[in-house]
């Protein structure tokens, strides 16, 4: 009868921690899937309770829309994310145990699949709930969201505002973070530009955003219902501010929101 060896007995162990992360990634990109659904029947809704100028229940869909990317979010963060890291750790530690030459290269593979999952779990939640937005406010949210927008496209980002260390009413830091985001959406789906000029600027009474293109533009009768507009609208309407598209074909988009503050 043949003994085992060290190396016989870490084949199970790599074989184990390769399916826990396929089906940990399976799951995930599952709970992504059912979370998108979701959003797209909210945004269904929502476009029938702004027809019918329902606001109160309006807000209360916004509202859960963002206890549901709060929740997904720590979700992501305390059970998936914390059983990839403890795989992470045991890999590492397999790592510096002697291993044959033969698993040295599905060790290193295993290793590099976890990271990557962990990555883009941290990814999810930076985008579903950023806590840089919590923590510092509007002004270093959108920061990093131009950064992190010019990083991942060819789009290069021009971003000026004058906030400085100014805190604003949650709601209305929340609802621009989600403006911006839409707007950045839209320039990907839609408008083919290069370059992206996003302003803040706040005076003693408003606050204004200004988000321009060099995009094809469009034709606003054409797609008066389309780009993402009835959304933004929502979201200006619930802080009572004021939105206005300016736009052609061939000539770039800037889209400007004001509101009261």
């Amino acid at each position: 009868m043949q003994a085992s060896t060290p190396e016989n007995d870490l084949i199970p162990v790599l074989i184990t921690g390769t399916l826990v992360i396929v089906i940990l990634i399976g799951f995930l990109f599952f709970f992504v899937i059912i979370y998108q659904r979701k959003m797209i029947k909210n945004q269904v809704d929502l476009r029938k309770l702004h027809d019918e100028k329902q606001t109160d229940l309006l807000n209360a869909v916004f509202e859960t829309q963002e206890n549901e990317r709060k929740r997904l979010a720590e979700d992501l963060h305390d059970s998936v994310g914390q059983v990839l890291s403890a795989i992470k750790l045991n890999l590492h530690r397999l790592d510096k145990s002697a291993v044959g030459e033969t698993k040295e290269p599905l060790l290193a593979d295993t290793r590099k699949l976890t990271d990557e999952c962990i990555q883009e779990i941290r990814n999810i939640i930076h985008n579903v709930l950023p806590p840089v937005l919590t923590d510092y406010g509007l002004k270093e949210a959108l920061e990093g969201l131009c950064l992190k927008f010019e990083q991942n496209t060819s789009i290069k980002v021009h971003c000026k505002n004058n906030l400085d260390d100014v805190r604003l009413a949650p709601e209305i830091e929340l609802a621009f973070y989600r403006i911006a985001q839409e707007l950045f959406n839209n320039v990907i789906k839609h408008s083919e530009a290069t370059i992206i000029h996003l302003t803040i600027t706040k005076d003693a009474t408003s606050l204004l955003m200004e988000f321009k293109d060099n995009g094809k533009g469009f034709n606003m009768d054409d797609v008066r219902h389309g780009y993402g507009l009835k959304n933004l609208e929502s979201r200006v309407q619930l802080i009572n501010g004021e939105i206005n598209v300016y736009t052609k074909p061939r000539n770039g988009t800037i889209t400007i929101i004001r509101v009261i503050v």
